[in-house]
């Protein structure tokens, strides 16, 4: 592998903004310091720019395999390198769906071919295969995934016997998406009745609502409780929901941790006028007074994570009506963008930014060595030139889906370079694909 330093950078890391050089060799950061004088086969000047741990994003639908016209292996991670993501997780809903280890080997075989980006791939629960789940490797897989009200995909869990098996017996994280069905279906009831096929976009909150979000996480936190379970709960989108998580010990200690994305810290319900299909996700996009709510736990670390649950559908599906429009946005490329943008507002700290993006999924999920700009850890880097300006558009896209809901947006700050493992993926618009990203390892017992 080739040699890399980095002369000059502003090093975000651990909470500190220093400035200094970065050498890397091997695939590994061997040392960060001031005025490192060694001859490197790549050498990048980065004075005036900051240097930041590549990010973790711990909830990605990349689609493959059998969903492919939306999404693959190959398009998504380089997307997410464009964008500063250098490692992801991603989810077991693809057809088919990852419920046994076969299958799920399967995707870590098609990631080791043609993905760009750091990959793991989370095993998913079915009502039908505890056995299988609990074969689960906790040593080079990130977790299981429990969809606790139903998605993209027919991967619902909702025999109360199965998940209280689950919860008894598994030797590693649950990560939940929790919406209860039973509220959820007769809040569909509800508005059919009303609005027959041709219900609004700006009903899918009200749907997907407060309550059915706050009923299955209420219960994923009993059953955790209960059984010292090690439990994630994805995606919060509600006030309410808040009140289930702590804030008074290290994340470290934490049998119990929760995660906020992107879309919904950026956007409410007052935009599906505007938007309609394009922000229908599950959960659902909320209120203002939902949203505002979720920025004040990320800094007071109720929630613990910030992601995308990146989950890309092709325009054509998301013209269709309410009912046959797909949830999910694609996300991955932009994540960093929105928070800089919050950022340039003064509502969160550069620091801070890369604690939830990088650091912490690191903690959460026990990556090895990884997550940090620290000697010895694996060189996962991305450059960012903080005061460039540009709008998202079809020509920076590199979603295959090929649409974004923030197409049009004006954004500042932008990465010029991304590193992988030690590789040089991705700087100012060109892909560097002769070397693949690794698969992530964790260190548990």
């Amino acid at each position: 592998m080739k040699t890399i330093l980095i002369k000059e950078a502003r090093i975000v890391n651990r909470g500190r903004i220093t400035e200094g050089d970065v050498w890397v060799k091997g695939g590994f950061i061997e040392a960060v310091a001031t005025g490192i004088n060694r001859k490197a086969d790549i050498e990048i000047e980065a004075a005036g720019k900051y240097l930041i741990p590549g990010i973790i994003d711990d909830q990605v639908h990349f689609r493959e395999p059998g969903l492919t016209h939306k999404a693959d292996l190959y398009s998504e991670p380089r997307a997410a390198v464009a964008g500063g993501v250098t490692s992801y997780m991603e989810m077991p809903n693809t057809k088919p769906p990852a419920t046994t280890q076969e299958l799920l080997q399967q995707k870590y075989d098609a990631a080791a071919r043609k993905s760009l980006a750091n990959y793991s791939f989370f095993m998913g629960a079915a009502n039908d295969n505890l056995d299988e789940v609990l074969r689960t490797s906790t040593r080079n897989v990130c977790g299981i995934k429990a969809f606790m009200g139903s998605s993209t995909g027919n991967m619902l869990v909702d025999d109360p016997k199965t998940l209280e098996a689950l919860f008894a017996r598994s030797p590693m994280l649950i990560a939940t998406h929790c919406e209860d069905e039973t509220t959820v279906r007769a809040n569909e009831q509800a508005y059919r009745q009303k609005y027959g096929e041709a219900v609004p976009f700006r009903c899918h909150p009200e749907i997907r609502s407060v309550a059915a979000c706050y009923r299955s996480s209420s219960f994923a936190v009993e059953l955790a409780q209960r059984h010292n379970t090690r439990l994630h709960i994805l995606h919060i989108s509600t006030a309410k929901e808040l009140e289930l998580f702590r804030n008074d010990i290290p994340l470290e200690e934490k049998r119990i941790t929760a995660e906020a994305c992107v879309h919904h810290l950026f956007f409410n319900s007052s935009l599906y006028d505007s938007l309609g299909a394009q922000i229908k996700c599950n959960p659902a996009i909320k209120s203002a007074e939902n949203q505002e709510a979720l920025f004040p736990a990320l800094l007071d670390n109720r929630l613990d994570i910030i992601a995308t649950d990146h989950a890309p559908h092709t325009w054509e599906e998301k013209q269709q009506p309410y009912f046959g429009a797909p949830s999910g946005l694609p996300l991955v490329q932009h994540s960093l963008n929105v928070m800089l943008a919050f950022y340039h507002q003064g509502r969160i700290s550069l620091e801070r930014i890369v604690e939830k993006m990088c650091h912490a999924p690191a903690i959460c999920f026990q990556l090895s060595n990884r997550g940090f700009i620290d000697e010895g850890c694996w060189a996962d880097l991305a450059l960012v030139n903080l005061d460039e300006e540009w709008a998202v558009g079809k020509d920076n896209i590199f979603y295959k889906c090929g649409w974004s809901p923030f197409e049009g947006h004006a954004f500042k700050g932008r990465v010029e370079t991304t590193i992988v493992s030690g590789h040089m993926a991705y700087q100012k618009g060109t892909f560097y694909e002769d070397k693949m990203g690794e698969r992530l390892m964790f260190d548990r017992d």
